[in-house]
């Protein structure tokens, strides 16, 4: 009986902290332990217990090594690199340190008596290569300007670039105009992100790729695919009994390149009809899922109507068991409710939106993105491809 997903060497290898590459990296700094909850003041950094090992700068030319035999990352990149983290979302931050084996910048934020958010580096990143990881998620408008804050305080420090790494890109959704004398929010905050000094963004599955080309500067676009399908790959089930379902017509193309990567599985489509805002209704199915495994493929759940309705949908039609994969957890309410039902075999999400502890159901599996986005920061720094991360 086949599994669901062969070992495949390009999901695997781009995040995986044991290639030699990163093994250099790292000589000085290593992090064999988990990372644990964030108990301190936001931008106090992570310090690492273990000693280098001696042997891991014997391959490495003698006139390049500083007297305490530092490699070459030490001497040359680290110095130019600096992460910070905002506060909508410091466990993730630091788990990326962690992975690349540096310390978290220095930072102080704290906000004033009518909530105006104050920003001073606390540290030197004159000429350095400045990442700032702020999500934009719940409550979206602080966090965004606490983005922008941060952004500017940067590039008044001189900061030879920065980059804002947005796990989660809030205002995504209002990415076109669907009525008329409507906003079109995603141009007008990546409009805000430019002017505000940025010279590049990173980002983590936005909802719609045209999304990109509304930022006037660079944009990495990575997916967290790959950390889903590692994931899916570990379980035993069977690839004849799998298929793909896109929870609405508008994520096909995403539910197809997630179909082709899981053992190249049949697709199929829940076709609905929206009457509002955060409001869905299901219409019919597209597809046959009598007796299979269904894999629901969305890029983020907010109040989990579209998806839990698609569910009993499944279930009408006969689906042996459902399974929903989402990169981003919005979780607004009622989407624990809806989700924790029994409607769903296993809910599979990642931590690029920080998860309250009261939010947490059996059934709700948290992935990482941390060594996806470490690695992907790596290569921008470096500046090497991207595309065997995708």
């Amino acid at each position: 009986m086949s599994t669901l997903l062969q070992s495949s060497s390009f999901i695997s290898s781009p995040i995986n902290p044991s290639r030699p590459r990163i093994s250099l990296r790292n000589s000085s700094v290593r992090c064999n332990n988990v990372v644990q909850s964030v108990n301190f003041d936001n931008g106090k950094p992570y310090r690492s217990t273990q000693s280098s090992s001696p042997n891991v700068t014997t391959s490495i030319p003698s006139f390049l090594l500083a007297p305490d035999t530092r490699s070459i990352h030490d001497l040359v990149n680290k110095n130019r690199l600096r992460i910070f983290s905002g506060t909508a979302n410091p466990a993730l931050a630091q788990e990326i340190s962690c992975y690349m084996g540096l310390d978290l910048g220095k930072i102080k934020i704290k906000r004033f008596a009518d909530g105006e958010i104050y920003v001073q580096l606390q540290e030197s990143v004159r000429g350095c290569d400045v990442f700032l990881v702020q999500p934009t998620c719940p409550p979206a408008n602080e966090n965004l300007m606490e983005l922008l804050v941060m952004i500017d305080a940067c590039r008044r420090a001189s900061a030879k670039t920065i980059t804002a790494v947005i796990p989660y890109f809030g205002y995504a959704r209002a990415d076109r105009k669907t009525q008329g004398r409507e906003s079109i929010a995603a141009k007008l905050v990546a409009n805000l992100i430019t002017e505000a000094g940025a010279n590049r963004v990173l980002a983590c599955d936005l909802h719609s790729g045209q999304s990109m080309g509304y930022f006037d500067i660079p944009v990495d676009h990575v997916y967290g695919q790959p950390v889903i399908l590692d994931y899916l790959a570990s379980k035993t089930i069977c690839s004849d009994d799998l298929v793909v379902v896109s929870p609405d017509v508008g994520g096909v193309a995403r539910a197809r390149a997630f179909a082709k990567k899981l053992s190249d599985a049949p697709l199929a489509i829940v076709d609905k009809r929206r009457h509002g805002h955060n409001v869905a209704e299901v219409m019919n199915l597209i597809g046959d899922v009598k007796g299979k495994v269904a894999v629901m493929v969305d890029d983020m759940i907010d109040t989990a109507g579209t998806i839990s309705k698609g569910a009993a949908l499944l279930h009408q039609e006969g689906a042996r068991e459902v399974y929903a994969c989402t990169t981003h957890a919005v979780f607004s309410p009622p989407a624990i409710e809806r989700l924790s039902s029994g409607l769903f075999q296993e809910v599979i999400i990642t931590n690029t939106i920080p998860l309250a502890e009261k939010n947490y159901f059996p059934q709700l599996t948290v992935l990482s993105v941390a060594n996806l986005l470490g690695e992907t920061i790596w290569r921008v720094h470096d500046d090497c491809s991207l595309i065997t991360l995708q």
